[in-house]
């Protein structure tokens, strides 16, 4: 298991599009992939537990990864928040 805490930085948090881009490309990893945030675990690879989690903008968040390909989707996953998911 592997995890790191980022702070998303994109202005709008993690609306529709962002959220379906960031759970589209945790969905290519044999690993778990889970979000962290406010005391609660939210599946990364599901577009609406990420919609769900209601997270904003400047909310730091941490990202939690188990499994084969376990250090490949952390990087993954910190670099795309951390470049704003493309916004």
């Amino acid at each position: 298991m592997v995890s790191k805490k980022v702070t998303l930085v994109n202005a709008q948090g993690f609306h529709m599009r962002p959220a379906s881009v960031f759970a589209t490309a945790m969905g290519k990893y044999d690993s778990s992939v889970t979000i962290l945030f406010n005391g609660n675990k939210y599946n990364a690879k599901s577009l609406l537990n990420i919609i769900a989690a209601c997270i904003k903008c400047g909310s730091e968040i941490e990202i939690v990864c188990e499994g084969s390909d376990e250090n490949e989707a952390l990087a993954d996953a910190v670099e795309r928040i951390e470049s704003g998911l493309g916004e």
